[in-house]
């Protein structure tokens, strides 16, 4: 079986990012995603790949960029269509918010999106699929060559404990503290192709390992395929899905710096000769879960023999390692929040102290709906300091 890859000149940037529709009084989710894609016509047509799109839930749209060169221009175009989204909504009494998971919400209160291959999502996965009441990031970055594609893809998979500690923001199931950073991580990861990206040697393994799924009739096409970090056939992409839902663009940005820069990265090390990381697979599944479980507190294994370090102590080294690629790149100052969120609290840890100074999830949707609406603000005035982080 061949897979066309479709390469990138350079680390080209795209971004989906998934959205909460909010009703502004009751703080719980609204119904109304087809309305809003209905009168958003210019974002939602015929396109093929159109800006505003519908998610599993009617209570969900995906904002999805252009191809974009930086990542200015990546958060540039989310902010224009996230805009729109709001001079429609408003007037309604809806807001937007993002995070993994909504806290107050029941998946058994959603109504699922219409088209076909939801609905055959749901009547393969059941349950699994139909408790999917969440919301991530997705950062697609460019690759020159496939054969790049895996190495890079193996040594990403070393950074899905820090892409998700950096974004947790799903503490919160059902109107519950779950104990986690991210709810998210666990009800999403319950889909069988879903979760890390396997060991795989090259493109040819990687043919041959989607051939055999194929076969088996476990995917009826890769696009099925959901893992952590996978490569994207069709747009000549490495698709970073391992941060949950995001609540302010500037936070996007962070997101899309790092992810662009790594990549670069990688794609340099190789030009080199060098040898990029493949951790093991157990070890990329315990730091997963760690993550999940005590996001940026969480210590990671750093070799085969149980070595750790606290994943703030890797972050702060990460971030000066990447510095001068992401100079390179144009998105210093967005690599750098990761220094910000360390010092002021991911989102989880932000919710979580509004419940502990006494407030309540209502209290929690507020303060994410605010932290939305100011991000946004300050980002069309042009304003970027103190955005989305406290």
């Amino acid at each position: 079986m061949g897979i066309a890859f479709k390469s990138s000149e350079r680390a080209t940037l795209g971004v989906e990012w998934e959205l909460q529709l909010v009703d502004r009084n009751s703080r719980h989710l609204r119904q109304e995603a087809a309305q809003l894609l209905a009168d958003l016509p210019d974002l939602s047509g015929d396109a093929a790949v159109p800006p505003l799109r519908h998610e599993l839930m009617q209570s969900q749209v995906e904002v999805v960029t252009g191809i974009c060169e930086t990542v200015d221009e990546a958060k540039r175009d989310l902010e224009r269509s996230a805009t729109r989204m709001r001079e429609v909504l408003e007037p309604r009494g809806t807001v937007l918010t993002c995070t993994g998971t909504h806290p107050i919400d029941h998946w058994r209160d959603q109504t699922l999106s219409p088209g076909e291959r939801y609905g055959e999502l749901v009547e393969q996965m059941q349950w699994l699929a139909r408790r999917i009441l969440t919301c991530g990031v997705h950062v697609h970055v460019g690759v020159r060559d496939r054969e790049k594609a895996i190495p890079i893809v193996n040594a990403l998979a070393k950074y899905i404990p820090h892409f998700l500690a950096l974004s947790a923001s799903s503490p919160f199931w059902s109107g519950h503290d779950t104990g986690l950073a991210s709810a998210r991580s666990i009800v999403f990861g319950a889909l069988p192709t879903s979760g890390p990206p396997p060991n795989l040697s090259g493109w040819p393994a990687f043919e041959e390992y989607l051939e055999t799924l194929l076969k088996a009739g476990t995917i009826a096409s890769i696009k099925e395929v959901w893992w952590d970090v996978r490569p994207h056939p069709d747009f000549g992409t490495i698709e970073i899905r391992m941060f949950d839902g995001i609540p302010t663009l500037r936070e996007v940005g962070m997101a899309a710096a790092l992810s662009q820069s790594l990549v670069e990265l990688f794609d340099h090390q190789l030009d080199r000769g060098y040898s990029l990381p493949s951790p093991p697979s157990w070890v990329v599944k315990d730091n997963k879960w760690r993550a999940t479980r005590y996001g940026l507190d969480a210590r990671v294994i750093t070799d085969s023999h149980g070595t750790t370090v606290p994943i703030r102590d890797d972050l702060y080294e990460l971030v000066r390692e990447l510095t001068p690629v992401a100079a390179r790149l144009g998105c210093a100052e967005d690599l750098d929040l990761i220094s910000e969120i360390l010092d002021k609290g991911a989102s989880y840890e932000r919710q979580r102290a509004v419940v502990a100074q006494g407030g309540s999830l209502q209290d929690v949707v507020d303060m994410l709906s605010a932290e939305f609406v100011g991000d946004l603000t300050r980002a069309t005035a042009g304003v970027g300091d103190g955005a989305g982080v406290r």
